[in-house]
């Protein structure tokens, strides 16, 4: 792993299977607008928001309770002048034990510094995973995008421009 890559931890009382699962939810903390399956290998799915944002992601590794990773396939940002920056990154999620408790490391490998996006999808992503998804965990319900509903500061300014 590259220190560079974009990556931030979460730690839950919940078991390996409950994060697992809320994971693979993609559903109830990132989009509700997810089109395609989003949990077993090779599933493909289409996300969007707006057209400030689409991509298409295909699982190309999936170890119940344990791993996932996502391939973004293909990409589109409205706000940058590389308007495919993501294409062949990967997002991964990484679940183990940690003191007793449940460890989520997600990295997107591949999201670095030098990415025109970095500091907006730092943000998101970091939005996306320490509130929305570790709601999901713990309550049963995230703060996903709805429909006409941004998820995060990021987003609205970026829905204004």
């Amino acid at each position: 792993m590259s220190t560079q890559d974009f990556t931030t931890t979460l730690i839950t009382d919940h078991s390996a299977e409950d994060v697992f699962n809320a994971v693979t939810n993609v559903r109830g903390w990132w989009s509700e607008e997810i089109e395609g399956n989003t949990a077993k290998l090779n599933d493909t799915f289409k996300y969007h928001y707006e057209d400030v944002h689409r991509c298409k992601v295909k699982l190309t590794e999936v170890i119940p309770n344990r791993k996932i990773v996502w391939l973004v396939e293909e990409n589109y940002f409205k706000f940058t002048e590389d308007e495919k920056e993501w294409t062949g990154t990967k997002p991964t999620f990484e679940i183990g034990e940690k003191d007793g408790k449940t460890e989520l490391r997600f990295t997107h490998f591949g999201l670095v510094p030098d990415y025109e996006c970095f500091e907006i999808c730092r943000d998101s992503w970091t939005n996306y995973i320490q509130n929305s998804l570790k709601k999901l965990i713990t309550t049963g319900k995230g703060q996903p995008n709805g429909k006409d509903k941004p998820q995060t500061e990021n987003e609205k300014k970026l829905s204004a421009k």
